[in-house]
């Protein structure tokens, strides 16, 4: 521990009692790694402020003191964006502590709550009251609102809901210096300059602490309906999606399944079971639902839907749940896809984004560009196919070490990420850019918008202590690396 953190711990629990700070090494080691065990630092304490006023307290004499800070919630990151660095240099600032609903309004469809909350927690405060918040992952045990917010997570209703900026209605953050941006009011106007709570939407703890978020509701679900379907191609599978788009207020999920995936799941995942009797080539899961009395019952729209694409040949065969047990089984496949992968050997997951429209030849031809540039692979994609979301996997070839990853990354990676910029995409969909793809948004983005990170950066923590080493690349002191 260096002086200067020695310092500003000693200050933080004199202040503010011993739960604000964390020094014994047991309690700090679980934070110290990432999400997917590919990241591992060094911290000498945990901060942990029980309020806003506390944070901005520790912020304003960590700044004096010229210590670094990396913010974290659930440290959920899937790309190391949450990992204090392996040097020690930083210490870690936990919100985990800020886990209040502040109030939780059914009538105006808003949840103002601090940074720590859990989603899984959020999303039972709101069932209490009849409502929703419709952004769901499958970190939701664990997962909190600040980082949600920092990192501009998806998930699968993205389809109709958005992201977590469309999910935003205001936000409360402490900026490097320690003050408080007040942004929580649910404005729907609001022309005094520059977005700040756009800015710090997906900034991943660079430029501020998110310490509380106003969130948008909506009703909750009283009935829903999930079907599998059989399908001949990604093609096939957006035409389909395209003939639903008249019932959009009830689509909430359409997510797209090869059929190699599906056989990984039903082969590593006790206890699932094909939906449908005979074999696809693809397949695609659909959630309908109802919100009001008055609209069409979710397993009655999807029997219409599915109806009139089997005239058009656009499924081959489909299955509707006939319980919420059937349902939870459809689904289980679905969000046990890269569990099953991981069980049957190394591969490398690249969470990208390509335009809607190309999303299927990018499925197809970029899994043949792969498997034809590093013989024996074996590559693959499923996802959000309404969002143009692609998780795209490369497995490893057979009896590879479980080292592969780490060893072909820096080949294969870059590979697929100049596939996704010719494609018209983004190399990073809903995981944000943490310190995996730091050094790959560089060498892909134009110098325009890396000169616009970088000054944004260095203007609103021109000392680089929050998050460093995370988002854009700068020296202690500012200045480009």
């Amino acid at each position: 521990m260096s002086d200067a953190q020695r310092q500003l711990v000693e200050a933080v629990t004199a202040r503010f009692g011993p739960k604000a700070a964390v020094t014994d090494r047991d309690a700090i080691a679980p934070w110290l790694g990432d999400w997917r065990g590919r990241y591992h630092g060094e911290a000498a304490a945990i901060l942990q402020p029980g309020s806003t006023d506390e944070v901005a307290a520790i912020v304003t004499l960590a700044a004096k003191l010229g210590v670094a800070l990396v913010p974290q919630g659930g440290n959920t990151s899937m790309v190391g964006g949450a990992t204090p660095p392996a040097d020690g240099s930083a210490l870690i600032l936990s919100l985990r502590r800020m886990n209040r609903v502040r109030r939780l309004a059914a009538a105006e469809n808003l949840a103002e709550v601090e940074a720590g909350v859990i989603l899984a927690d959020l999303h039972d405060a709101a069932l209490a009251q009849g409502r929703r918040f419709p952004l769901t992952l499958g970190a939701k045990g664990s997962a909190t609102v600040g980082g949600l917010v920092s990192t501009n997570a998806g998930g699968t209703q993205v389809l109709r809901f958005g992201t977590m900026r469309g999910l935003v209605l205001g936000l409360e953050a402490v900026l490097p210096d320690g003050s408080v941006h007040d942004g929580l009011a649910a404005l729907k106007k609001d022309n005094r300059g520059y977005d700040l709570n756009q800015l710090l939407i997906g900034a991943e703890g660079t430029l501020g602490v998110v310490t509380a978020a106003s969130l948008r509701l909506v009703p909750a679900v009283m009935a829903r309906a999930v079907a599998w379907a059989g399908v001949e191609s990604p093609h096939a599978a957006l035409e389909l999606l395209r003939s639903m788009e008249g019932a959009a207020e009830a689509i909430e999920s359409f997510e797209i399944v090869p059929a190699h995936s599906l056989a990984l799941v039903l082969q590593h995942i006790p206890g699932t079971r094909a939906p449908l009797a005979g074999a696809h080539p693809w397949h695609v899961l659909i959630e309908a639902v109802a919100t009001g009395a008055d609209a069409e019952p979710p397993a009655a729209l999807l029997e219409r839907l599915l109806a009139a694409a089997f005239e058009r040949a656009l499924a081959r065969d489909a299955a509707i749940a006939a319980s919420e047990a059937q349902a939870e089984a459809f689904w289980r496949i679905r969000d046990s896809i890269s569990e099953a992968e991981r069980a049957s050997g190394p591969a490398l997951q690249h969470d990208i984004s390509v335009p809607v429209a190309g999303m299927p030849d990018f499925m197809i031809d970029g899994a043949k560009a792969v498997e034809a540039a590093f013989p024996g692979t074996s590559a693959g994609a499923f996802g959000h196919l309404g969002d143009g979301n692609v998780h795209f996997h490369v497995r490893a070839p057979a009896d590879s070490p479980v080292d592969w990853a780490a060893r072909h990354s820096g080949v294969i990676s870059p590979f697929v990420h100049d596939l996704v910029v010719a494609a018209g995409g983004s190399i990073s969909a809903e995981h944000g850019i943490g310190q995996m793809k730091r050094d790959e948004l560089a060498r892909l983005s134009s110098p325009a918008r890396m000169h616009a990170l970088k000054a944004i950066k260095r203007a609103f923590d021109p000392g680089n202590l929050f998050n460093p080493g995370k988002l854009v690349s700068l020296a202690p002191d500012g200045a480009d690396q």
